[in-house]
Parts: structure tokens; sequence; C-alpha cells
């Protein structure tokens, strides 16, 4: 059995996210916190480690992002995935960073749900972006990666759009007028196969074109 860990502090989307969860199979969760602080307190209390963890954006006492840095600092093997009803794209670059392989929103259908819990699961990564139509296209292959050719104001451009950086201020930085940052913009969409500047960045992480 695979174990999940949730932590959110909305008591009845938690117990209500643990039952559906229970219903998957080859799903148990093991751990259901309100905060940070409460999963660490519950880690520590029953000795049990979850294989994936989701934890809500926004709690109290110490957020997604603060306990994504202190999962992925001490226990590493941990997947971590963001929950939120917050699509801002500085938030999902700041949970990337933090540690977390996958984004995904509060309305999600269960379906989708558990494909990305399992693509998790088997491929340590899920990007609802550019798997809208199949999420086993997350499973690329090393001649698609030789391919993919970037580059290197590609590059720079790409490491700063993993940022909080408008493409304005992208523009600005690189010296370069802002038609040309949208033609980058608009070339790397079509090598990564995504539409938004979030899959953008994952897709660009996944495949080790650039690091955070």
């Amino acid at each position: 059995m695979i174990k999940i860990g949730i932590a959110d502090d909305h008591q009845l989307f938690l117990k209500s996210l643990s039952l559906m969860l229970q219903s998957f199979n080859n799903y148990t969760v093991v751990v259901e916190a309100l905060n940070g602080k409460d999963l660490q307190e519950k880690i520590q209390q029953k000795k049990i480690v979850p294989d994936i963890m989701l934890l809500d954006v926004n709690m109290p006492h110490m957020d997604g992002y603060e306990t994504a840095v202190w999962l992925h600092k001490t226990y590493p093997k941990v997947k971590l995935v963001a929950l939120s009803m917050n699509n801002n794209e500085d938030s999902i670059i700041r949970m990337i960073k933090a540690g977390c392989c996958s984004y995904l929103m509060k309305d999600t259908h269960p379906d989708e749900l558990e494909i990305a819990l399992n693509a998790i699961n088997e491929k340590g990564f899920y990007n609802s972006d550019s798997t809208n139509i199949d999420f086993r296209k997350l499973v690329q292959t090393e001649t698609e990666n030789e391919s993919l050719i970037i580059s290197e104001n590609e590059k720079i451009f790409l490491k700063l759009a993993c940022t909080d950086l408008t493409y304005k201020d992208i523009s600005q930085k690189m010296s370069l007028a802002e038609r040309t940052i949208d033609g980058y913009r608009e070339a790397l969409f079509q090598k990564f196969k995504v539409k938004s500047r979030v899959g953008l960045c994952l897709e660009a992480i996944r495949k080790k074109v650039i690091s955070l």
C-alpha cells in the first residue's frame, strides 16, 4: 500500500479527502494534520513517514511552503504535492521550488486526482498542464530529450521565467525588447508542448534543462 499524508487546516475538506483517498486502490492515509507544526508532531509520534504528502498551500502556524521546505530537507524521498484553490503562478513556482513535484487544485476531479497520484508514485512527477489529454506524455524518451534544442538565451529566459519577475521585468533584465521575450516564450511553449508559464517551468525543471 502507498502511504499518503494530508495537511490541511479545513477539517471538513481534510476528512472528505481522506475518505476519498482510502477508496482508491493501493492507497492508505497514514497521517492527517491541520498545519505544518501539527504534521511534524504527528510524524514524530507515529514514526510513520508517508510516501506522498498532500499539502495545503495556505495554513496557519506553518504554511504549505514552510512545510514543504522542512519535509524536502528532512525526508527527501517523500513526494510532495501542493493543494490549493489559487492557481497564481507565483504560488505555484514557489511550491515547486520548495520541492513539490505537482500542484493540484482542490476542485480537481477525483478521477484526475487518482491519475495524478499514480503518475507521481510511478514517475515522481505530474504536470496537468502538459497532460490534459494523456498523463503518459510525461514519460519522455532520451531521444526526445536529446532533440530538444534550447539556445543559451532561451535557457536564461527559462531561469528568469521560473521566478516572480514579469515578462516586462525579464526583457529589461536581459536587455531585450518585449517582442523578443514574447518570441522566446512562444517558441519554448511549442518545444515543451505546454500552454502556460507554469507548465513551462515544470517541464524545464523535470527535463533538467534548468535547476532552481
